[in-house]
């Protein structure tokens, strides 16, 4: 299941901003996934710690803005998945 939570990672000019600024990245997620599902899934999925997650209902779907708990997490991930 925490392999079909993500969707895709969402990359708009402010979400790459915030990766550097925040330590934040971006996700478009399954519609049924809760807060506490994704950051057991960015574990699992990913090798990384989340502290937090907010999400949102947008066009594109559910949206997460996941922030890490180690610094330059973010980006950290957003290098190995090829965002930046």
């Amino acid at each position: 299941k925490a392999n079909t939570l993500f969707i895709q990672p969402y990359v708009t000019e402010k979400t790459f901003n915030i990766i550097e600024k925040e330590n934040k990245l971006t996700f478009i997620v399954s519609e049924k996934s809760t807060k506490s599902e994704i950051i057991d899934a960015m574990r699992l999925v990913y090798e990384a710690d989340a502290s937090e997650v907010n999400t949102a209902k947008t066009i594109q779907g559910k949206k997460a803005i996941i922030k890490f708990k180690s610094e330059g997490g973010a980006r950290e991930l957003a290098t190995r998945l090829g965002l930046v």
